[in-house]
């Protein structure tokens, strides 16, 4: 991506590098497992922005009106998060959303084809700016403790494993007070995916894909990040006390409730 030299849109960049390299790291990306996306409009130059696309158009499943013109930093198909932490400007395509909102094209600097997943990502996008709100980052990863949870049909029951993960450590109240919602399995890449997903975002620090990953939003991607981190932390807290042969206690509702009044969560 030569042709962006804009500082602050260099530090998007810089940071997309650094949480791909969280998720590889912690065993959340396997092969080109995962996603990122952030909205980088407003960031770009219009030198940028308005260049002609290098590929495209590509239609989208949905219209996107609230994101119409919108730029987004993607990270491409089939692209490893581990090639995203040390050749960012490889591995990530700039892309531009049509005026009307129908199709996207490529702007910078190679034809990178985005996530498959990028109609989940921008809907996402879509109904943030739609709704007033002030995230502008996308992660999708597969937390490895978190997955492995969905496979329990008991803990697939409305708010069952955000009352779960929350009794674990009392951080995880504290970083996540909302909790952690979960999506029936769903085709991944598909637009109802995508619904099923943003049905949540107002209830939920979290989405869980059943059987698939988990997605957060944030102000930055490493909020983002640090929703997912979290969850997972309890998780494996959880993992480790069944593996040393006990079911863990887990804080009781009054030490949570505790815990809500004094932090005003």
């Amino acid at each position: 991506m030569k042709l962006i030299d804009n500082e602050s849109l260099d530090r998007q960049i810089g940071v997309v590098a650094e949480v791909a390299g969280y998720l590889w790291e912690r065993g959340w990306a396997e092969r080109n497992g995962g996603n990122i996306s952030i909205n980088v409009t407003g960031l770009c130059a219009d030198a940028v922005c308005e260049l002609p696309a290098l590929d495209g158009p590509y239609p989208l499943p949905k219209p996107v009106p609230h994101i119409a013109g919108g730029c987004f930093l993607v990270t491409g198909t089939g692209r490893r998060m581990r090639y995203v932490a040390s050749q960012p400007l490889a591995n990530v395509a700039l892309i531009r959303v049509a005026a009307d909102g129908a199709s996207y094209e490529i702007v910078a600097d190679e034809p990178v084809r985005p996530t498959s997943e990028l109609p989940a990502h921008l809907s996402v996008h879509d109904y943030l700016i739609g709704a007033g709100r002030p995230e502008r980052a996308v992660v999708h990863t597969h937390p490895i403790e978190l997955v492995a949870m969905t496979h329990n049909p008991e803990f697939l029951g409305k708010d069952v494993l955000t009352r779960l993960l929350w009794s674990m450590i009392p951080e995880t109240r504290a970083f996540c007070p909302k909790g952690l919602g979960i999506v029936p399995y769903t085709l991944p890449g598909s637009q109802e995916l995508a619904d099923r997903t943003i049905a949540l975002l107002d209830d939920y620090d979290v989405v869980m894909w059943t059987k698939h990953g988990a997605l957060a939003i944030g102000t930055d991607l490493i909020e983002a990040f640090d929703q997912i981190d979290v969850l997972s932390k309890s998780a494996k807290i959880y993992e480790s006390a069944r593996s040393m042969g006990f079911v863990p206690t887990g804080m009781s509702d009054a030490e949570m409730q505790e815990l809500k009044e004094v932090f005003g969560l």
